[in-house]
Parts: structure tokens; C-alpha cells; sequence
């Protein structure tokens, strides 16, 4: 039997990446993105792409892999994938900037009902759209790292590992 090949960190990426921006476009289509507690769905569906993924490669090179192997599998495609999400964002908001005034909306629509003074809520909604780019791909790439090392890591821990002993290659 000939050993299998590894998937590549950007095809892990890819896959995953697929089914994030399906489920955004679901989201964005349906009208359920302005619901704040459907985008742990997106988070948990990374988690279980990373696990998936990581797991996969361990058992592609039959688990004779460390910890750090696997995580740092994890850790590249989560870079690949923030990389790629971000492209999705930047293209999705282009094609329809009216999500953009949206959230503004909903944005002033949660400060009124804080009962936020409306000099205030003018100041934070200028400074949001003035920084937006800044703090999209900024947010993107904190709230990626964070959950792609968490992903990341479970991954690792639970794949099963069979550490190849440097003094079982030496001939003798």
C-alpha cells in the first residue's frame, strides 16, 4: 500500500473557506446576520474544519507526528484561510455596500436603545465608518488567530500521535 499524501495547508484552507462564505451568503441572503449570536455558528464551524483538517493530516502520515506538528498544520491554515476571508469580505462589501449602511442602522438602532446621548452616537458611528476597512480586516485577522489557534490546538490534542523514536532508524 503506497502512503498517502498530506493535504496541502491551502486546500484545508480552501474547503473550509467554502463553507464559511456559503454559510455568510445563507446569512446575508435570509437576512439572519443582523441576529449577533448566528456568527458562533461560523466560529464553530471553523473549529470543526481545523479539527477535521488536522486530523486528516495526522492520519495521512499515519500519526507518526508531534504535537507541534499538528498544531502548526492547523495554525498555516488558519492563516491561509483569515487570508482568503478577508478577500471574501473586501469583494463582499464591494458588491453590496448597503450591508455596510445596514449595520450602520443597527448600529445607532442598539446605541438609542442604550439610551446613548446622540452626540455620542453620531461620533461613534463617524469614527466606525471612517476606520471600517481598519477594523474589519483588523478583526478578522484578531478574532481568526484567536479561534484558529483554539481549533488549532483541540485538533492537535485530539489527534492521535505515534512519535517516530530517533534510535529505532539507527543502524547498526
Amino acid at each position: 500500500m503506497e502512503p498517502k499524501k498530506p493535504m496541502s495547508h491551502f486546500v484545508a484552507a480552501s474547503v473550509i473557506a467554502a463553507v464559511l462564505i456559503i454559510y455568510t451568503l445563507v446569512l446575508q441572503f435570509t437576512g439572519l446576520w443582523k441576529n449577533p449570536s448566528m456568527a458562533w455558528i461560523s466560529y464553530i464551524l471553523m473549529v470543526a474544519g481545523l479539527i477535521f483538517f488536522v486530523n486528516q493530516y495526522g492520519n495521512a502520515l499515519d500519526n507518526q507526528v508531534t504535537f507541534g506538528n499538528l498544531f502548526s498544520y492547523g495554525f498555516k491554515t488558519t492563516a491561509l484561510l483569515a487570508l482568503i476571508m478577508i478577500a471574501f469580505t473586501v469583494i463582499l462589501f464591494s458588491i453590496f455596500p448597503d450591508i455596510r449602511e445596514k449595520m450602520v442602522e443597527i448600529a445607532r438602532q442598539r446605541m438609542e436603545d442604550r439610551n446613548t446621548p446622540e452626540d455620542q452616537i453620531d461620533k461613534g458611528i463617524e469614527m466606525w465608518q471612517k476606520m471600517f476597512w481598519v477594523l474589519t480586516i483588523g478583526g478578522i485577522i484578531l478574532v481568526y488567530a484567536i479561534v484558529g489557534a483554539i481549533g488549532s490546538l483541540i485538533g492537535a490534542a485530539v489527534t492521535k500521535k505515534k512519535p517516530v523514536n530517533p534510535l529505532d532508524q539507527m543502524s547498526m
